[in-house]
C-alpha cells in the first residue's frame, strides 16, 4: 500500500468513526450502524464525498442528519468540506443494520 492510499484509508477511518456520532433522531442509532452509509471517499484536496441513503425517500429527518454529518466532517483532521450524496439505490432495509445497531434497537440477542 502506498503512503497515499494509507493517508486515505486512515481518513476514511477517521470519518467513519466522526460519523457514529450523527444519529437518526427518530430510531436513536447512528448513521453508520444503520448502515446508511454505502461510501467514504476522500480526494487529495481534502474534499470528502459522502454517499449515503435514508431509512425512508419521505424521511422528515433528512435534513436534521444531512447537518449533522456535515458537522462530523468538520472534526475530521484535514477535511476541507465535502458533498453529501443521497441514493436510494440499494434501497436501505433493516439487513444493513451492523449487529451493534440491531441491539441498540432491541433486535440482536
Amino acid at each position: 500500500m502506498t503512503q497515499d492510499e494509507e493517508m486515505t484509508e486512515m481518513t476514511r477511518t477517521l470519518i467513519l468513526e466522526a460519523l457514529k456520532n450523527v444519529y437518526d433522531p427518530e430510531l436513536g442509532v447512528n448513521i453508520v450502524d444503520l448502515g446508511l452509509i454505502y461510501g467514504i471517499d476522500p480526494e487529495p484536496d481534502g474534499k470528502v464525498l459522502v454517499t449515503m441513503t435514508l431509512t425512508t425517500p419521505g424521511c422528515p429527518m433528512h435534513e436534521s442528519i444531512g447537518m449533522g454529518v456535515s458537522a462530523a466532517l468538520d472534526t475530521v483532521p484535514g477535511v476541507n468540506g465535502g458533498e453529501i450524496r443521497i441514493v436510494w439505490n440499494p434501497p436501505w432495509d433493516p439487513s444493513m443494520m451492523t449487529e451493534d445497531g440491531k441491539r441498540e434497537l432491541g433486535w440482536g440477542w
